[in-house]
């Protein structure tokens, strides 16, 4: 019932705050259409064609109620600034690039960081203190700072690695090898951006809740009957990952946020960029249309994560089969 009640008041807030950004995407579109020769009475009936198209000549409410309507039908609307293109093609279009980007980083992330954060706690001494230096000063950094500076090192300074777009201005996007070896040497830097961040993270909360469990009784118990190390760690890694489940929810918000941010950065073709050029044009259909897209993204995946949690759980396990 949370999820459903935060998903009408995004419905909500989605559909009425881009129309509180300043200036009207009709007056945008004619601005393009006067620098092209377009002027006086037919640049009048072009506005009032649009604008009627639009609805925009319609109270507030009406329009609305208009789009919950279309809504319901799955119809996000037509785009204002790629007009009469749908916002559900754009969408879907960019859609498979954000994807890539940050799936990866996700899963790859989760992994890494919470192994590392496991070992460091583990071994202690240099190792730990490296490894949580290290991952706190990543993970303290907002995602476009470090895209930033991997722009100007790797693709500016060093120029090993391509500094914006998903690929090359001279290909088109097909499935032949060429192309496929020109995206990836686009993406490893949108790539590493996120997953860099996204490791500290995880780490630094894996080596609180590991240090935790080091002082269980135990692991106490299995040392002093002269239990291996690695099955040791095993112990404590499952035990502590258990709160890192529940914090991936709140991660997984976080990163979307910053992986949007990134793509604007890298000019990489995904719903960051898509989006950041809707906001530019007033493409309240198109800026409605990603921000709730993603919003019920976030809220599936947060949902996701609860149940996988009450499953992995061997407490909420036994207390179920206790019930039953």
């Amino acid at each position: 019932m949370w999820y459903l009640g935060a998903l009408v008041a995004a419905v909500v807030l989605n559909w009425y705050l881009p129309r509180l950004i300043p200036g009207n995407p009709v007056d945008a579109l004619l601005s393009q259409l006067a620098s092209g020769g377009v002027q006086g009475e037919q640049v009048q009936r072009i506005h009032a064609a649009y604008v009627h198209q639009f609805h925009l000549d319609q109270p507030l409410w009406v329009q609305f109620a208009t789009y919950l309507g279309n809504l319901a039908h799955g119809d996000l609307g037509q785009s204002f600034g790629n007009y009469p293109a749908s916002v559900s093609g754009l969408i879907l279009a960019a859609l498979p690039w954000t994807l890539a980007l940050q799936l990866p980083a996700i899963v790859v992330g989760w992994i890494v960081g919470n192994a590392l954060g496991a070992v460091a706690a583990y071994k202690g001494g240099w190792l730990d203190r490296g490894a949580y230096l290290s991952a706190l000063f990543v993970s303290s950094m907002p995602y476009y700072c470090l895209a930033i500076l991997m722009v100007y090192v790797f693709a500016v300074a060093l120029r090993v690695l391509p500094a914006a777009g998903g690929y090359s201005f001279a290909n088109t996007p097909e499935a032949s090898p060429d192309f496929i070896l020109d995206a990836l040497g686009h993406y490893w830097l949108p790539f590493l951006s996120l997953v860099l961040v996204f490791i500290g993270g995880q780490a630094t909360g894996m080596r609180s809740m590991a240090i935790y469990e080091l002082g269980s009784d135990y692991v106490n118990y299995s040392r002093s009957l002269g239990v291996g190390d690695l099955r040791i760690m095993r112990y404590i890694f499952r035990n502590a990952a258990l709160p890192q489940v529940t914090g991936l929810a709140l991660a997984i918000g976080t990163l979307v946020g910053g992986g949007l941010i990134t793509e604007i950065v890298f000019s990489y073709p995904g719903l960051g960029t898509l989006l950041f050029t809707a906001i530019r044009q007033n493409d309240y259909p198109m800026i409605s249309g990603i921000t709730l897209f993603i919003t019920v993204a976030v809220l599936l995946a947060n949902f996701m994560v609860e149940v996988a949690y009450g499953v992995i759980d061997p407490r909420i396990r036994a207390a179920q089969s206790g019930d039953r």
